[in-house]
């Protein structure tokens, strides 16, 4: 069966992601206020995208989106499916989220150049069956490797904007691309959504 999707993320390159492959799905960001436990990059995402998700569903059950046969109260969303995402950036084990300022931003390139650092993206699914809810969570790593930049080269893409809303103060897509050595795994997973893995997880699921 199926299911509506809705993409619990603001994130432009999710939207485009999911889009390539042919989903058709709906926006509604989460308000919820990140909290996490662990420091362990891959802990931390399904954290997050699991938070991220469970807002986003409380939101629509409270908003009444709901089976009509259910009593007052017992909303479900069985027609529904949510996807939460998040995505960092790990280099010695010290999570790099997204940069404050250029300041920041500069510092994180320069631990990145001329080495290997990982990327951690953290998806969960909620869904509804046979009226009760499920989820699924799990994450997907990609080794990314940067050639040397020199001060003046990461001042360059520093001055373009490009680095200040992303974590790890890059964007594979983009003018960074120049400086990307190689990658290990997923290249769609770096660039914010594996989305092979989540179309395979969906239609395993028969949720799609």
């Amino acid at each position: 069966m199926n299911k509506k999707i809705i993409l619990a993320s603001a994130s432009p390159r999710r939207r485009e992601l999911l889009t390539q492959i042919g989903l058709d799905f709906d926006v509604v960001v989460s308000e919820t206020e990140e909290k996490i436990t662990s420091t362990e990059p891959a802990k931390v995402v399904e954290e997050l995208s699991a938070q991220k998700a469970e807002a986003v569903w409380e939101k629509l059950a409270e908003s009444g989106v709901c089976d009509p046969e259910q009593k007052s109260g017992e909303a479900t969303m069985t027609d529904t499916l949510v996807l939460g995402a998040d995505t960092v950036v790990a280099c010695d084990g010290k999570i790099l989220g997204k940069p404050a300022d250029s300041e920041a931003a500069a510092a994180m390139l320069t631990m990145l150049q001329g080495r290997g650092h990982e990327v951690y993206t953290g998806v969960t699914i909620l869904y509804e069956e046979n009226g009760e809810r499920k989820t699924l969570t799990f994450h997907e790593k990609t080794t990314v490797h940067f050639y040397p930049m020199t001060d003046a080269q990461i001042r360059e893409y520093v001055a373009t904007g490009d680095p200040m809303d992303k974590a790890g103060a890059y964007g594979i897509q983009g003018f960074c691309a120049r400086y990307i050595r190689g990658i290990e795994g997923d290249y769609n997973n770096v660039v914010g959504l594996p989305v092979g893995r989540v179309y395979q997880e969906l239609h395993g699921l028969r949720l799609v």
